[in-house]
């Protein structure tokens, strides 16, 4: 349903540096990049725009959340963990969520504006 999601930012070459090393993982690429944004695209078509706000200063918003899904639960670790690498915040360890050990596997970590993005992945252990 949602194919496009934006954060604001208050340093672009740093979210560029945060988001290139995850967009590596996820093997999504730059679709553009301009001096005041930059939108990561995947295979899928799905895409992530960072950029400094048309007005006012960029804050997190609160309860805002996006959620990238993942090929595998060892994805959902290495994003997770490279995140944190890359001067992100864990709101989450990588773990399964509910009661159901086939269900969703996710991990929680903030950029470093402190916009909150989610990692996640629906189905059993990778094989």
């Amino acid at each position: 349903m949602i194919s496009m999601a934006r954060f604001g930012t208050r340093d672009l070459d740093g979210a560029k540096t945060f988001y290139d090393g995850i967009a590596e993982l996820l093997g999504a690429v730059r679709a553009y990049d301009r001096p005041d944004l930059v939108a990561y695209k995947t295979a899928e078509g799905g895409m992530l725009l960072i950029g400094i706000p048309f007005e006012g200063d960029a804050t997190p918003g609160n309860g805002n959340q996006v959620g990238i899904q993942a090929d595998s639960r060892a994805q959902v670790d290495a994003v997770h963990a490279r995140a944190l690498e890359l001067g992100g915040k864990c709101e989450g360890k990588p773990g399964i969520r509910g009661d159901d050990p086939n269900g969703y596997y996710g991990a929680y970590f903030r950029d470093l504006d402190g916009n909150k993005m989610t990692i996640f992945r629906f189905g059993p252990p990778d094989a």
